[in-house]
């Protein structure tokens, strides 16, 4: 078979972007000039050099080894690294789910930076165009993996390193402002986008507060193991009697949820998933579902009803959310057990427990198996769980599910910047389809 060869093309203009700024809406239309022409590839090593070992995290950039791995990994090869200065580009030729064709990123450190010259390319801007920051959106936005894509040999990407001839990449038509005011109108793009990435930091450093102060705050409204009265009571039950712990099997009733035949008993069936605020939903395809067929009172016998709890028994063990009843004909997905009280107990009290106590040797060590964990009923059944009043029972997982909602609200803001950043990508920038011609 014989493998397409990328030759650099002359530059040609490029479609103008849906959106342009009102100062540059005169201006002429952008063109394509070849990564080539625009770079260099690098090929310094360390050496004697003494340099910060970087590696790569697919959608962020270039993170150290020592933040990423706790160590430095780059062993006797380290003299052999890719030198990296201020504003180079590292390529590293390892397919990821978010960019099948390998992820660039920019390095910004002020110190010298190296990298595995095993797996990645390395290039430097020639002159004062590109500017750094334009051409790193460019990237993220996978404008090389739209152009690569169709370079990449069958079975290059068995064992994740990717076949990438450098010919290839520096073929890569690269979308540019064209006329005098190309620079200005770059930076335009890329401090509209600086100030969005800058906000959305600000945005998911408040949701990891939210985490952290409830995480925080669970530790204190639950008794430690072993322990019969928490850190922190609310005012009104200071004089309440020492909380119970008593295992959850004795006041509730546990079941292994089965998952159904689809084609047999519904269409588009609804199967939830779990997430640490709440249940979600999610459509799928039911023509991928294995067939189980059970008969009608075992459907009876694995339904839910509004109040029961359903937990992960295997993936994410001890995952829980509460459920409301908005389905009542929705049955059990294989793995999940479904807990029902039998005595008067807020269950949504259970749900903040669980995630309370998750990774500690308390409750991991009601697992079994060796490297994928499950909960299995038996084990589920003897963790012990504060039995207490009804009304501070209901007052602890208020206070707990208010936060929920508060980090729901946050993620969700979080996930609409995240939502508009990609739009602005897909608009600032002229359409990609000549990359991929």
């Amino acid at each position: 078979m014989t493998r397409p060869t990328a030759t650099p093309r002359d530059p040609k203009p490029a479609l103008t972007p849906k959106l342009r700024f009102p100062e540059f809406r005169d201006g002429p239309a952008w063109e394509t000039q070849t990564l080539g022409s625009l770079v260099t590839i690098s090929t310094e090593r360390v050496g004697d050099n003494k340099c910060v070992p970087m590696s790569i995290t697919s959608g962020v950039g270039l993170v150290s080894q020592m933040e990423k791995f706790g160590r430095v990994i780059a062993g006797d090869s380290y003299k052999n690294y890719l030198l990296l200065k201020k504003n180079d580009f590292a390529y590293n030729k390892s397919a990821t789910k978010e960019y099948p064709e390998g992820f660039i990123a920019r390095y910004s450190g002020e110190a010298l930076a190296a990298v595995p010259n095993s797996i990645f390319t390395c290039f430097r801007i020639n002159g004062d165009s590109p500017i750094p920051e334009y051409l790193n959106y460019l990237f993220l936005g996978n404008l090389h993996g739209q152009w690569l894509r169709k370079f990449i040999e069958v079975g290059a990407r068995a064992h994740g390193s990717l076949s990438i001839d450098e010919d290839d990449l520096l073929a890569l038509p690269v979308p540019l402002p064209a006329g005098r005011s190309s620079r200005a109108e770059q930076q335009k793009i890329a401090g509209c986008l600086g100030t969005l990435d800058e906000l959305i930091g600000a945005e998911s450093q408040n949701l990891d507060a939210l985490k952290a102060h409830k995480k925080g705050l669970m530790r204190q409204l639950f008794p430690r193991e072993g322990e019969t009265l928490p850190r922190l009571r609310f005012a009104e039950f200071h004089s309440a009697p020492k909380w119970e712990m008593v295992p959850l099997g004795a006041i509730a009733e546990i079941k292994l949820g089965k998952m159904l035949d689809c084609q047999k008993h519904t269409t588009g069936l609804l199967l939830p998933y779990l997430n640490n605020i709440a249940i979600r939903w999610n459509a799928v395809d039911t023509s991928n579902l294995p067939e189980m067929y059970f008969d009608d009172h075992e459907l009876d016998r694995f339904g839910l009803k509004a109040g029961d709890v359903v937990v992960c028994e295997g993936g994410e063990p001890g995952r829980a959310a509460v459920w409301d009843g908005r389905l009542p004909d929705l049955k059990f997905q294989k793995a999940v057990h479904r807990v029902r009280f039998n005595v008067p107990f807020e269950p949504h009290l259970l749900v903040q427990y669980l995630e309370a106590i998750a990774g500690t040797p308390q409750f991991e060590k009601l697992f079994t198996g060796g490297g994928i964990k499950h909960l299995t009923r038996e084990t589920f059944a003897k963790l012990e769980v504060p039995l207490i009043s009804e009304s501070e029972q209901h007052r602890i997982a208020t206070c707990l599910s208010s936060l929920d909602d508060l980090i729901a609200a946050q993620s969700d803001r979080l996930v609409a910047l995240q939502t508009h950043k990609q739009g602005l990508l897909q608009q600032l920038f002229p359409p990609s389809s000549k990359t991929s011609e």
